[in-house]
């Protein structure tokens, strides 16, 4: 009887041991490119609630759809249990979604939106986000309230809002719905609109920076209003419009962005930022690593950070979704998100 008590003390304590020192699931994780700001915020929030939960590889894709397909190549060979893909490009997604089926391996997608068609080909596959239709939406709104509230804004008084836009990567679905939204909701708004320029950034603020001063000197006196597809090309707008002369005195330039970046809160303060959309990073991140780490761990679907829904946004436990939803940010609200 002794004997049998302390063999059955000694298997407690060893399936006790295998509990607790087992291996956290692997998961591969890839980032469009690293030096993007905002990703870069959704990047650290995934790693930081994997600490100690997940075997966690982060991958910089370096806005390269090849690369970012040999890595996942990788990850399927060194038995990750599951994959988390910020894509490159969006379009090329039906070639991951291809690799992660062969190997039954559940992927989940996120801040770039794909096809809803590609979605439903794999059971396995989800997509945390936020509907690029709202942000669009958001910012011609701040532009429209501005546009109303000050008559000084149209510069040739034909009542007519002259602007240019910064769009991002032309294939993203976030950059075609911004753009498209955005000035929808200013003619919603009853305000008529006449595009002087717009051209692609491609996200990044040097560039931004380079083609509104390029639009300065080709459209001097012009411009009425900026809008930008995310806030790092909204703040390259900003340095392009210091260096000529604005916000210094009554010469103003309304810009607004998206995305609610600290910097974008702090150019908000300084008043050269008119508003911005906040495109929730830290929820997004969160999300990702809810639906990697219960995938990876075995497990249904789960995540604390909204519900899951359809492609549509209905609510449905069953569905492959997580929409994280914007909101508006200007001088009025901005110390709520700092």
């Amino acid at each position: 009887m002794k004997k049998s008590l302390v063999l059955l003390l000694v298997l407690a304590l060893c399936l006790s041991a295998v509990s607790v020192f087992a291996a956290p699931p692997k998961v591969g994780v890839c980032i469009y490119k690293f030096d993007d700001t905002f990703m870069s915020y959704v990047r650290n929030t995934i790693e930081t609630a994997a600490k100690g939960n997940l075997d966690l590889s982060v991958q910089d894709s370096q806005y390269d759809q090849p690369k970012q397909n040999d890595q996942v190549d990788q990850f399927l060979t060194q038995g990750v249990k599951a994959l988390a893909i910020n894509m490159v490009d969006p379009s090329a997604v039906s070639v991951l979604i291809g690799k992660a089926q062969k190997k039954s391996m559940p992927l989940v997608l996120f801040n770039r939106e794909p096809e809803a068609a590609d979605m439903a080909k794999y059971a396995k596959a989800y997509y945390v986000g936020a509907k690029a239709q709202e942000s669009g939406t958001m910012e011609g709104q701040i532009a429209a309230k501005y546009w109303k509230a000050h008559p000084e804004a149209d510069l040739n008084k034909d009542g007519v809002m002259d602007y240019v836009m910064l769009i991002g990567d032309p294939s993203n679905t976030d950059a075609k719905y911004r753009t498209q939204f955005s000035i929808e909701a200013v003619k919603a708004a009853g305000i008529k609109v006449n595009k002087v320029a717009e051209d692609t950034a491609m996200w990044d603020r040097p560039k931004a920076q380079e083609k509104m001063a390029a639009w300065l000197t080709a459209y001097a006196g012009k411009i009425e209003m900026v809008f930008a597809n995310n806030d790092d090309m909204a703040l390259g707008a900003i340095e392009a419009l210091k260096a000529a002369g604005y916000f210094k005195g009554s010469k103003y330039m309304p810009v607004v962005g998206v995305d609610a970046t600290p910097p974008a809160l702090d150019a908000l303060e300084q008043g050269t930022l008119l508003g911005t959309v906040l495109n929730d990073a830290k929820g997004q991140g969160k999300a990702t690593y809810d639906l990697a780490f219960s995938l990876a761990s075995g497990k249904p679907a789960a995540t604390t950070v909204g519900k899951l829904a359809d492609a549509a946004g209905k609510v449905d436990p069953k569905g492959h979704y997580v929409w994280v939803p914007y909101q508006m940010v200007t001088l009025e609200n901005y110390k709520n998100f700092k």
